[in-house]
């Protein structure tokens, strides 16, 4: 559910017009709904109910400060990736102790940062990883608490570049090596088993690769209790797909009856990373069409936005939903929507029926709150859009748009 709807011929975020944003602030602009973003917390919350668990956003979904804001006046938690991320959630006050830090590559100072800053745990992803963890933790005189990520090489059946729980990924730690680890890290003096952890991939629209997984992480997460382990935590990941076209991802009460299902034998407190559950449909990019050109062969519909701005399609060739912000009458027409930047990969939508546009008429690009900001650059020198925050009338800028100048600071000519 999302609160982008049509009013008097005209899309609106909640009670805002959109047209009345991009006017004000130009284009492209990303544009989110706090209502939207509300309900999607609290749905996710209450689906777990009286289960012992802790919600932990992914920051990597979307990290701008003032969704982040909003997260945490839910009391939620935060799954972050890097000590950007963790400085980023310190920054909007997120709770330390509700953090988890996952990522195959940490850096021994980001171990240092979260560790001082007083983290849940750390999902530590190779022998190497949990080693350096131990150095951090003696030398910092404290025990570092950890789950290993276990790779329980189950087909997560999403697009290849974000399926991370098979055993060709770089993510976690083999599933037949895993046992030997926790072993291992008995004898190492700055270390705390905590849990387990295991995150098979994003955008999933099965739930039996979820049940799958989560079978093989349980089971061993009993082993390891039986032997001793003072575990308390088993982190599930995240994931869960949302609809872009015609997806049918398993919906919240699904989801959480087979975690808790897969998992509730073994006592241990669920952590859960949602993300692009959260904010995707929370979130649209509104842009200004350029140009017409017509070719032989093809109509191309020319906008400001650009793979810089929303790399999904160019990246995953990706579909988003595009709509007119305020709909002409007239004969529809079939588009590639393309954006400015030197790249034929640099197309929005492809083949797309539209009403008929014109140089200055809005679009707005759907359900792209999820991986769109928090993945866009300054390719090509062009300036990152601005945001906003819509709450019912009201509506803030919580992120200005880039001036040129901010595209060369910290250089020297």
């Amino acid at each position: 559910m999302n609160h982008f709807d049509s009013r008097n011929g005209a899309l609106c975020a909640e009670d805002v017009p959109l047209e009345k944003i991009a006017h004000e602030v130009g284009t492209p602009t990303y544009v989110y709904s706090s209502a939207t973003l509300n309900r999607h917390l609290s749905v996710v919350r209450d689906a777990f109910g009286t289960v012992p668990h802790v919600l932990c956003y992914s920051v990597k979904a979307n990290s701008t400060l003032g969704v982040l804001k909003l997260v945490v006046k839910h009391g939620s938690g935060f799954d972050i990736v890097s000590g950007g991320e963790l400085a980023r959630v310190l920054e909007a006050g997120g709770d330390p102790k509700r953090i988890v830090f996952s990522g195959v590559g940490k850096r021994e100072d980001e171990m240092v940062a979260a560790l001082r800053a007083g983290i849940l745990m750390f999902n530590v992803e190779s022998a190497e990883e949990l080693a350096l963890l131990d150095r951090v933790g003696r030398r910092a005189k404290k025990k570092a608490p950890f789950s290993l990520r276990v790779n329980p090489d189950v087909d997560p059946r999403t697009h290849k570049y974000i399926a991370t729980g098979l055993k060709s990924s770089k993510f976690g730690v083999p599933f037949e090596e895993a046992v030997a680890l926790y072993r291992a890290s008995r004898k190492m003096k700055g270390l705390q088993a905590m849990g387990v952890d295991c995150h098979i991939g994003s955008q999933l629209t099965d739930a039996k690769p979820f049940a799958q997984a989560l079978s093989r992480v349980a089971g061993l997460y009993t082993t390891l209790k039986a032997e001793g382990f003072p575990l308390t935590h088993l982190d599930v990941g995240g994931g869960l797909g949302v609809t872009y076209t015609d997806e049918k991802p398993p919906g919240l009460a699904a989801y959480s009856q087979v975690v808790v299902d897969s998992t509730r034998h073994t006592g241990a407190t669920v952590v859960l990373e949602p993300g692009r559950v959260i904010v995707a449909n929370a979130g649209v990019l509104i842009t200004r069409v350029l140009f017409n050109k017509k070719t032989k062969t093809k109509h191309f519909l020319i906008v400001d936005a650009g793979m810089n701005d929303l790399m999904r399609p160019a990246l995953y060739e990706a579909h988003h939903d595009i709509v007119a912000v305020k709909p002409r009458r007239g004969a529809k027409t079939t588009v590639e929507i393309v954006g400015p930047v030197c790249e034929s990969t640099d197309v929005l939508g492809k083949a797309r029926s539209v009403p008929p546009l014109v140089a200055g008429d809005l679009l707005a690009i759907k359900t792209a709150g999820a991986y769109g900001m928090s993945m866009a650059s300054t390719y090509n020198s062009r300036p990152r859009p601005a945001e906003v925050l819509v709450d019912g009338k009201r509506w803030r800028v919580i992120r200005k748009r880039e001036a040129l100048q901010d595209l060369w600071r910290g250089e020297t000519p």
